[in-house]
């Protein structure tokens, strides 16, 4: 008889954590628009944005909001608090100045407890929880969109030292509460993957090691339980796009430090995902996922997961490209090789760090097919060709303006420059995508080599088919481009 009742009480423990998944997720994701913060849609935000929305939390009676500390240049550091129950969770944000994902969801979720719904479920949360939320960590590093601090130092290498008064923060707040679980919220670059997958590694989970030899105490197997959950919750949304952060201890990191000091420690690092530049669709995972934990941690559903499932997410790789090439023919000192190219947009921060332009780089060529790409394109009997400068000087503002609807003519004639005589200062990025240079300029010889702006044409049979222009690939055929900038070189 044991064996069976052991299976009917795995099979009601199952059941009842998967029941209890699918009763606040859905509703959560189907209804995110809802409680969306829509003051906030760019990452690249800043402390003067949230300080009227931490003001109208200060009207309802229900948040309680502390200054706990200030950074280097003078900005508060803000708790917000909401809950009676007595286990504490905490949830900073923005640690690094340029990975604000989780803090527009941070924002989400203060609407979410603000509305009127789910009053089931906020109960539940409530009465058996206390949340806080750190967001914004890092403002001074908001401010210039960097992810190190004032002093040029990674806040997250400070748990020792506490040189930072942003870590000191940290650190206080953490012990003040002496908080049962952590979320520490992060963004990693959108060139991770899955491992040994083409997909993005949208999000990331780590349950940090607390010592060199990764122990497994307590502690850490709740958080690594926690993580399963938001786990399967994830991949009915982003299906295989969930990744396991590397967990070799780092003695200087907050995230290992906070394990080792007793607080059950959950890394979020919202990576990439397809046509999301913005990351706003990672923005609804964030908000859908830590809801959802938030909701498992006070029912304590999450304590009957199996700990072995941690290990079976896939580990973060980092082989995504934003364009790769494939089987490209090239000619080099009169002899033809077949060429793989990885091509990745670097994003170049216009003056006060609002918006940005891309200055695309060759990252990687050769045999790249254990690499993969958010756009792949097969050149199999494609030859590279390099581009031309078209023979007339762009001297006045209406042939400026006729380039826009002439590009296409031009690139299918071969050009991807055009000479311009006094291109205006303000000009940083060309508009179109055709490269701009100043009169004089000579353009290097054409060469494909890593760290080069990747713009040449892709021919087949003798005929112009694709060019690819500041790392974007432009389907000569079709007048629909995916692009946003080409170069300007003076």
């Amino acid at each position: 008889m044991r064996p069976n009742i052991y299976l009917v009480l795995l099979f009601f423990f199952a059941t009842s954590v998967f029941a209890q998944k699918s009763e606040i997720t859905e509703s959560l994701y189907e209804t995110y628009e809802k409680y969306k913060e829509t003051s906030l849609t760019k990452r690249r935000i800043k402390y003067n944005e949230l300080q009227p929305l931490l003001d109208a939390l200060k009207s309802d009676s229900r948040f309680t909001i502390k200054t706990v500390g200030k950074s280097i240049e003078g900005r508060n550091l803000s708790l917000v608090s909401i809950g009676s129950g007595e286990t504490n969770v905490f949830l900073w944000s923005q640690m690094h100045g340029d990975e604000p994902t989780a803090t527009q969801a941070i924002f989400d979720i203060f609407n979410f407890f603000r509305s009127p719904d789910f009053k089931k479920e906020k109960a539940a949360m409530l009465s058996n929880l206390t949340i806080h939320f750190l967001p914004m960590l890092n403002p001074d590093g908001a401010e210039r969109f960097q992810r190190r601090n004032l002093l040029g130092i990674d806040i997250n290498r400070d748990a020792l030292r506490l040189q930072s008064p942003e870590g000191k923060t940290l650190k206080r707040v953490r012990d003040s509460l002496d908080a049962d679980f952590g979320f520490n919220l992060h963004d990693q670059s959108r060139y991770y993957n899955a491992e040994q997958t083409e997909k993005p590694a949208t999000i990331s989970y780590l349950a940090p090691a607390y010592n060199y030899e990764k122990d497994i105490n307590e502690g850490r197997g709740l958080a690594m339980k926690v993580i399963v959950f938001m786990n399967n919750i994830l991949q009915k949304y982003a299906p295989g796009q969930v990744g396991r952060y590397n967990d070799d201890f780092e003695p200087r990191a907050f995230g290992d430090n906070i394990q080792k000091w007793g607080t059950n420690t959950i890394l979020i690092e919202s990576g990439g995902y397809a046509n999301d530049i913005e990351k706003q669709e990672i923005r609804k995972l964030n908000y859908v996922s830590i809801l959802s934990a938030i909701y498992t941690i006070a029912k304590e559903n999450y304590k009957n997961i199996p700990l072995e499932d941690y290990e079976k997410i896939p580990q973060n790789d980092r082989k995504l490209f934003d364009l790769k090439i494939e089987n490209a023919t090239y000619t080099l000192l009169g002899s033809d090789y077949i060429l793989d190219i990885g091509v990745n947009r670097l994003e170049v921060d216009k003056e006060g760090n609002n918006d940005f332009w891309y200055s695309s780089r060759i990252l990687d060529q050769g045999d790249l097919s254990t690499y993969y790409g958010y756009e792949t394109f097969d050149a199999k009997d494609y030859r590279i060709i390099p581009g031309k400068v078209f023979t007339e000087v762009i001297s006045s503002k209406q042939q400026f303006t006729s380039l826009k609807s002439d590009y296409l003519k031009l690139l299918k004639e071969g050009y991807t420059y055009v000479r311009m005589t006094n291109i205006p200062t303000e000009l940083i990025a060309s508009p179109f995508p055709i490269h701009i240079v100043s009169k004089n300029y000579e353009l290097p010889e054409f060469k494909i080599e890593v760290g080069q702006n990747p713009t040449f044409l892709l021919e087949k049979n003798g005929v112009l088919k694709y060019a690819v222009i500041n790392g974007f690939l432009i389907d000569l055929s079709s007048p629909q481009v995916n692009f946003k900038n080409a170069m300007i070189f003076r």
